[in-house]
């Protein structure tokens, strides 16, 4: 039987199943910073692996997806328009937006930013991934104005001067929480609002109206413009007490006429035998010479709070999928954070307006290609819990004294002051462990001599799906699956003696699964609700060990050869960053 055939992008790698490790997070205390019952999370390594290792304990829970990824790598060192090229980053970005897609709650967003060159590759792997009537919009970005080195092409090709963000839901069923972004209308005034209403509901014309007020008319005078309707507009633009007496002081009283076509009861009606205007549902009616009946609609239902890069009280309009005006941003972005990233750098007001669309305070948002870390500034300005991942030294040279000055409130510049940011909060820092398992000398699988009993327990634990959390009392209760369903994970011997006494601490309707490196003959079977496993050949086969980067080399970050490498941190002692103990009782938290 032929297989079934469906719409989808095809390539070279595509059907290669990524077998990825479980890791585990363990962090840095050195390095976590602000306040101690913070749920932000910072994290250093592969973004892949990041993802699975946030899946057991995020599925699901995530409302808000950024990610602004390589554009395009260049990695096979072929022309651009080679099909490898295009194949090594579809390769790359496929198994993370499906992670990814995993972590969104059900009414989750997911949004990217992408330029031309993987646009159209881009669109149809995500309708694959998320389904096609799950797309909601391509938002245009005006990123950058033909002037300088850009003009300088003018007359090779069409200069590039935007991005596009992709936006998906998880399922489409939450697009009527979208929240409506404002921008400044080209005229400050639509002349068709030329009714002015007292709030006795007396009626005159606006022009009428602006005349009694000697300022208004000494103002016309004086700029040699006649007080006339279709010069308002322009006045506002030229004086400011003019422009805010219009917009703030004035605006609920001037109207225009809108036609009406509901229906309305007769004891309504009846009262357009006594009244000229008729408040209904609170919107002024009138009927006209012909008998035909219309409202007024007020001149304040058309001034909101801007979006724009210069946000003000004016008359707008509702942003589409058009966003003007970035460019602005992106020539004061140097400063954002108080870190440099050449190129790649992107706004706060971006992605402020993109998390406020859809999220609200206490939402989770993640950003997997962290970059010099703005999706989580923005994200903790706004009161959003946040997780960023971010591979090499960028973590530590730009998201981490980037986010301690957010958390300080030093950092006052991006969308500090409009959203009034003074500081609080924190963020734990977390390191992605080492693969469980490497091979010896011989080419033997060996559980990695980094890890000590607290980490084995936790990845143990994550790789046989139970939960982490060592009981206080019962030492062999490391983790559970449920309620009553038990891991312990042990590097010592489990004899038949042992096994024993755990049965006689069990309950009857308790299971309990035994991780160990070895075990006497007979322990196997001994107990029906007592299952034991040898680590590592438990393990074998189900997950590539010994892989620490899936980035194909498209992430060429800096590293600093006098880091030290991973440095485990053990129940009784802290490490410093430089790998030396120091005193103490602190205990690494496994993730």
């Amino acid at each position: 039987m032929s297989k079934k055939q469906k719409l989808e992008l095809t390539w070279i790698g595509k059907d290669e199943k990524l077998q990825l490790e479980p890791r585990i997070l363990i962090e840095d205390p050195d390095k976590s910073y602000g306040s101690k019952n913070t749920r932000n999370m910072l994290i250093h390594g592969d973004n892949l692996l990041a993802l699975k290792a946030l899946e057991q304990d995020f599925a699901g829970k995530i409302k808000c997806v950024y990610i602004d990824p390589p554009y395009n790598i260049n990695a096979a060192g072929v022309p651009y328009d080679d099909l490898l090229e295009h194949s090594l980053w579809l390769s790359l970005i496929k198994p993370r937006i499906e992670l990814l897609r995993n972590l969104l709650s059900e009414d989750g967003i997911f949004f990217i930013q992408i330029d031309d060159f993987e646009q159209a590759y881009l669109k149809v792997l995500c309708d694959e991934i998320f389904g096609r009537s799950n797309f909601a919009s391509i938002i245009v970005v005006e990123s950058g104005e033909v002037f300088g080195t850009k003009a300088a092409h003018l007359n090779k090709t069409f200069v590039k001067v935007k991005d596009y963000v992709m936006v998906y839901f998880k399922n489409n069923i939450e697009r009527d929480k979208i929240k409506t972004l404002w921008t400044k209308t080209s005229e400050m005034f639509d002349s068709h609002y030329n009714v002015y209403l007292s709030d006795n509901l007396e009626k005159s014309s606006l022009i009428n109206y602006l005349k009694k007020f000697d300022w208004v008319t000494r103002l016309f005078d004086k700029y040699e413009i006649k007080l006339a309707i279709s010069n308002i507009s322009k006045m506002m633009e030229l004086d400011n007490r003019f422009r805010e007496f219009i917009t703030l002081d004035i605006s609920k009283n001037i109207f225009q006429d809108q036609p009406f076509s509901n229906k309305l009861d007769e004891e309504t009606l009846k009262l357009f035998e006594t009244q000229d205007i008729v408040k209904f549902n609170g919107m002024y009616l009138f009927k006209t010479v012909s008998g035909s009946i219309r409202y007024y609609q007020s001149f304040s239902e058309a001034i909101h709070t801007t979006n724009d890069y210069n946000s003000e009280v004016c008359r707008s309009t509702a942003r589409g999928d058009l966003w003007k005006n970035y460019h602005i941003d992106m020539r004061n972005i140097s400063d954002e954070g108080r870190v440099e990233l050449k190129n790649s750098k992107k706004p706060e007001r971006l992605i402020k307006d993109l998390i406020y669309s859809y999220t609200s305070e206490g939402d989770w948002i993640i950003d997997s290609f962290l970059g010099s870390g703005t999706t989580a500034a923005v994200a903790h300005k706004m009161g959003r819990h946040w997780i960023g991942i971010e591979l090499g030294d960028h973590c530590y040279t730009h998201c981490l004294p980037r986010m301690k000055m957010v958390c300080d409130g030093t950092d006052q510049s991006g969308i500090s002051k409009s959203v009034d940011w003074k500081g609080g909060g924190g963020f734990k820092f977390y390191e992605l462990a080492p693969s469980l398992l490497k091979k010896d000398k011989y080419g033997n699988w060996v559980i990695d001599e980094r890890y000590n009993a607290d980490m084995l327990a936790a990845a143990m634990a994550k790789h046989e799906g139970f939960k982490y959390c060592p009981d206080s009392e019962l030492y062999w209760q490391q983790g559970h699956s449920t309620e009553k369903d038990f891991i312990f994970t042990t590097t010592q011997m489990v004899t038949v003696s042992f096994i024993d006494r755990l049965n006689e601490e069990m309950k009857d309707d308790e299971s309990l699964l035994i991780c160990c490196k070895s075990y006497q003959k007979g322990c196997e079977n001994r107990f029906p609700n007592i299952t034991i496993k040898k680590i590592p050949n438990m393990l074998l086969g189900r997950c590539e060990f010994g892989k620490e980067d899936y980035s194909l080399n498209i992430i060429d970050m800096p590293r600093n050869e006098s880091e030290p490498e991973f440095v485990p941190v053990g129940p009784k002692e802290e490490r410093t960053s430089k790998g030396k103990k120091k005193s103490g009782n602190g205990q690494a938290t496994l993730f």
